[in-house]
């Protein structure tokens, strides 16, 4: 419709970053916004600056991302979907530049230790750099042909460098996932494949607690995908617990689970109800 404003999805990092790329894949009709931080995301999306926001919290190879599941529970937001964005690595560099010529390298810790045996194989110097299309976008800048940086072939398409290498990754199956969030949850959603119901909670001071808690989905047939503890406050006494199930609340199994949850905690809180994406079973 004329007239009409583009709908938007805000991601972190520079244009040409993975969360970018997963933008592209996943949600191809909407406008990618890039933003400085996972905050800044949050902001977006509450303002209303953005539809959606594409949030990367793990990844196969390096583990979890740190501090998202913390300030998860604080956005405000609610999970709508679940993506998985396979992280090719591309090393790139000014035009006309060659491998021969490389003495550095530049991307995110994140990403470097993702690439240990070519950069090792090479002996390349390494510059830990906030964001990796960043540290494409610098490399650019310099136009220095002994100087490169790893990130998404997008990042080079972007910056305009030469690709000098593809899919260095060390393990080949590197994948990362991402939750995607909006303001209003949805639960009227039937899956294929299933449902994943993500939640946080907190068990009480009782012997046992979190052995109890969690019982409740072992008795009514419940499969726990993920469950991790993190500490809130800057207390250690305060932990809580971040949990992803199969199921939809509505199914008779995980409604009860929650009942007996409940029972042993004090706080529950339901962080997203979404289809389980085809590339979780590949």
């Amino acid at each position: 419709m004329a007239g009409q404003a583009a709908r938007r999805i805000a991601f972190q990092g520079e244009a040409g970053a993975y969360g970018h790329q997963a933008c592209a894949e996943a949600r191809p009709d909407l406008q990618a916004l890039p933003c400085a931080g996972f905050e800044d995301v949050f902001d977006a999306v509450r303002g209303g600056a953005a539809d959606l926001g594409m949030i990367a919290v793990e990844n196969s190879t390096y583990g979890r991302v740190a501090d998202v599941h913390q300030l998860l529970p604080e956005s405000g937001l609610h999970v709508v979907d679940e993506a998985f964005v396979r992280v090719h690595i591309s090393l790139m560099a000014p035009r006309g530049a060659t491998i021969a010529g490389l003495r550095r390298v530049r991307a995110m810790g994140i990403l470097l230790g993702q690439a240990r045996g070519f950069i090792a194989e090479h002996g390349f110097e390494t510059l830990n750099w906030a964001d990796n299309a960043a540290g494409a976008r610098e490399v650019a800048r310099l136009n220095d042909p002994a100087e490169g940086a790893l990130a998404s072939e997008i990042a080079a398409s972007i910056y305009g460098l030469d690709v000098l290498a593809r899919n260095i990754e060390d393990n080949d199956r590197n994948t990362t996932r991402f939750l995607i969030m909006a303001r209003e949850p949805d639960l009227t959603r039937r899956g294929d494949l299933g449902m994943i119901t993500s939640f946080v909670f907190r068990v009480r001071n009782i012997p046992a607690a979190l052995y109890k808690a969690l019982g409740g989905f072992a008795t009514n047939g419940v499969n726990m995908t993920k469950l991790e503890s993190y500490m809130v406050g800057g207390a250690f006494t305060a932990t809580q617990f971040y949990c992803e199930v199969e199921g939809h609340p509505e199914d008779p199994g995980l409604r009860l689970a929650f009942e007996e949850l409940n029972y042993f905690t004090d706080t529950v809180r339901v962080m997203g109800v979404y289809p389980q994406a085809r590339k979780r079973h590949v």
